[in-house]
């Protein structure tokens, strides 16, 4: 698992920069998480188990940040040096 703190974002404030499609507001920064799975099968048998554990509830673990402007999906190596 990887999270990263925005440092340098290029074009802040114009279409195509991250600020922008995250409508960042004037004292907020972005987040850069990924988790890295051995292969999409153990990801798909694992995930369903993350969400069930007690300790991901928003009732143990409250969201520090506004879910709406979140985005997920999955992504295959094309490039690993």
């Amino acid at each position: 698992m990887f999270d990263a703190w925005a440092d340098d974002l290029p074009g802040a404030g114009r279409m195509k920069s991250y600020g922008y499609a995250m409508q960042l507001e004037a004292g907020e920064n972005i987040v850069f998480s990924w988790i890295e799975w051995p292969t999409k099968a153990i990801r798909d048998a694992a995930w369903p188990l993350v969400l069930c554990d007690p300790r991901m509830s928003s009732n143990a673990n409250p969201i520090p940040y506004d879910l709406r402007r979140t985005l997920r999906g999955g992504f295959q190596t094309i490039v690993n040096a």
